[in-house]
């Protein structure tokens, strides 16, 4: 017999939909920033491999503006008390000392860098720019955080 009666997962749409619906800033500012890579030239083999042979000072420039607006928008988070969209205060932890974990986390990530000539930033970006080769290097970063994952408690 076919009941007529709406199902749970009917009567759950409407909020899944107004949670999507309410999302759509994130998509926005997502598609941009990848939009400002490509155009930055950040997701470039060729400028990332110029920068590791100090050929060219163009990522420097980039990654030290990006450095700056983080410094600058940390600092205002810390001392401002805003609040998010859902009402709590932002809260911006102060970070440990360098530890074992940071420095063999940062060699880890310079070497899949290097090797790949790109960082996980762009990576979304080349792929949004048909670059299919990037499913590797997308592949490998996830395997990459879940062996962080693993081994977490270890470092």
């Amino acid at each position: 017999m076919i009941s007529s009666t709406p199902t749970p997962s009917a009567a759950v749409r409407p909020s899944t939909t107004a949670h999507l619906l309410r999302q759509w800033p994130f998509l926005i500012t997502g598609l941009l920033f990848g939009v400002l890579l490509i155009k930055s030239e950040a997701a470039s083999w060729y400028r990332i491999q110029e920068m590791f042979r100090f050929q060219s000072v163009h990522m420097y420039g980039l990654m030290g503006s990006a450095v700056l607006t983080g410094l600058i928008t940390t600092t205002l988070l810390r001392r401002s008390g805003l609040h998010a969209l859902n009402g709590e205060t932002i809260h911006v932890p102060a970070k440990e000392g360098p530890t074992r974990r940071y420095v063999l986390g940062g060699l880890i990530f310079g070497l899949g860098w290097g090797l790949a000539g790109v960082c996980p930033g762009p990576i979304f970006a080349l792929l949004g720019s048909h670059l299919l080769p990037m499913l590797i290097v997308l592949t490998a970063a996830l395997v990459g955080t879940w062996a962080y994952g693993a081994m977490q408690h270890r470092l």
